[in-house]
């Protein structure tokens, strides 16, 4: 598995739906990227995966936030295709970009799921504005949990850490604070 606040790997993809173009982590710097690996066939992806990453793509501008969807298939080769993924994305009306993980013919995992140490699906990886893996989850997780580390990382980089600094010590020095508390005027 990827250890955090490292840098992550760019993804290895056959092909892309959803996109115009293929995209590429370094593309995406700048953004807080959301990586949802999954399998059409997973009841865990389709029952809470893809919808709590479609909810995300649909919150957040993707100026801000990008979504992507992995497709990494380690299972059931022959019937999960890229015609029936296609046709699984329509049903379900999936809107964000989705990656179909580059198969690996020698043991049958996918080059990106063997890249990011997935252990299954579905699993789900956050990076930052910088492309650092802040999240690296396998299995359902919490909605409130990740809204948190998502509103986070959007505000983290947003403002300069020294700018930070200088208001917290200017509110805790300013004529407004007392032993309990620091009022904005």
């Amino acid at each position: 598995m990827l250890k955090m606040n490292t840098p992550a790997p760019e993804l290895s993809i056959f092909a892309w739906i959803n996109t115009q173009a293929p995209l590429t982590l370094a593309e995406l710097k700048g953004r807080v990227v959301v990586i949802h690996a999954f399998q059409m066939l997973c009841p865990g992806c389709v029952s809470h995966g893809l919808p709590q990453a479609s909810a995300i793509h649909a919150a957040f501008p993707p100026s801000e936030l990008a979504v992507i969807g992995i497709h990494t298939v380690f299972e059931h080769h022959a019937v999960m295709n890229a015609n029936a993924l296609r046709a699984f994305v329509h049903e379900y009306k999936i809107a964000f970009p989705i990656g179909i993980d580059t198969p690996d013919a020698v043991n049958g995992i996918p080059i990106t799921m063997q890249s990011y140490g997935m252990r299954g699906t579905p699993s789900l990886i956050v990076l930052d504005r910088l492309g650092m893996v802040r999240l690296h989850h396998f299995g359902r997780l919490d909605d409130l949990r990740l809204g948190a580390l998502i509103g986070q990382l959007l505000v983290e980089s947003a403002v300069p850490k020294e700018q930070k600094i200088e208001a917290i010590q200017e509110l805790r020095s300013g004529e407004n604070c007392n032993t309990e508390s620091c009022q904005i005027t």
